[in-house]
């Protein structure tokens, strides 16, 4: 068994400890968190568990081989860096860290303690992405021409980080592992509704090496909840509605097929409008999946696919966003003042 510390027990931490705890893999040892509430709660629930104050005690404890962490965003780093310091694996909420020079010490360092690394993009283990892995794999979409992902809703407003950062970790992950393509341009648009310093609702445009684009409308001010993911093809188009319990995702056997160059000019497009399919997705918990994945890649049966450098990625991409989105919103308020 691997002896397992989690930390923080706040809105993802009780899902953690929840599927460490019925893991043939491994065993919880302890939780660290800082409000005493949270620890009489955990008490309560799993009264072989030690609930402690301070991560600093589960990093320094020898019964431990692995954390958890799901702290704010501020906290990843420290924490990371001091369990793989103790030897310990270690599993990080997303997003890996705040900036890509934490990250690249967290990577250089598990790589140095021959300790894993990983971070927990849940979404990859879910039966919808999957199967539209393979979908995609299998050249049923044709050549890919755009992801268009609408994540809004109203709130849950983080105080640490801004919506960019809470919610474009998804939809990153999700396309890096479906398209491994490198972001060569980006585009962005953030506004200030709650928070004068703090955008609740983003605008993203990512253009890909091999001519596809990527839009992430994100936002905390939606008066509804909304998951909606959609891929084009040159031969399919694909919905992916992550709310929809029944059909969760539609591919349509839609397309346009264009003339040749010197017909271009007189003949309009052929539009194709065919059948549309909804496959059956397998139905599972992603996080008891991400829970095995690490146990897996552990005991070295197993390559990550959400490993240190994965993470990074995601965070390289958020952090060149990020200050593109600060100078645009400097010269919106410079336009502001004097109009």
């Amino acid at each position: 068994m691997i002896k397992v510390g989690v930390v923080g027990y706040g809105y993802w931490g009780p899902n953690l400890v929840r599927n460490f705890s019925v893991s043939r893999h491994f065993q919880v040892v302890a939780v660290a968190e800082n409000k005493p509430a949270a620890r009489e709660t955990v008490a309560r629930h799993y009264p072989s568990v030690l609930a402690c104050e301070d991560a600093a005690e589960l990093v320094a404890r020898d019964d431990i081989d692995a954390l958890a962490i799901a702290t704010p965003v501020a906290s990843h780093f420290p924490i990371a860096r001091a369990a793989l310091q103790s030897g310990k694996h270690v599993l990080v909420e997303k997003p890996l860290c705040r900036c890509v020079l934490e990250g690249e010490e967290l990577i250089e360092l598990a790589a140095r303690m021959n300790r894993v690394l990983m971070v927990d993009h849940t979404f990859l283990f879910t039966g919808a992405v999957q199967t539209i892995r393979r979908l995609i794999n299998r050249g049923d979409l044709g050549k890919l021409s755009y992801f268009d992902s609408m994540r809004v809703n109203l709130g849950l407003f983080q105080p640490d980080i801004n919506c960019l950062w809470d919610l474009a970790p998804h939809d990153l992950s999700i396309i890096d592992h479906l398209w491994n393509d490198k972001v060569v341009a980006m585009d962005i648009s953030g506004y200030c509704h709650i928070n004068p310093t703090s955008p609740d609702m983003i605008y993203l445009t990512l253009h890909y090496a091999r001519d596809a684009v990527a839009h992430l409308n994100l936002s905390w001010m939606s008066p509804v909840k909304v998951r909606r993911f959609a891929i084009g093809g040159t031969d399919r188009m694909l919905i992916w509605d992550d709310l929809d319990q029944d059909q969760k995702i539609r591919i349509y056997d839609s397309g346009i097929e264009f003339r040749s160059d010197d017909e271009r000019a007189t003949i309009i497009p052929d539009y194709r409008i065919g059948d549309i399919l909804s496959p059956c997705i397998p139905r599972h918990e992603a996080l008891s999946a991400v829970i095995e994945h690490f146990a897996n890649v552990i005991k070295r049966d197993e390559q990550s696919i959400m490993d240190g450098t994965r993470g990074l990625q995601v965070v390289a991409i958020l952090a060149e966003a990020q200050c593109l989105l600060d100078r645009r919103l400097r010269d919106l308020q410079k336009l502001r003042r004097g109009s």
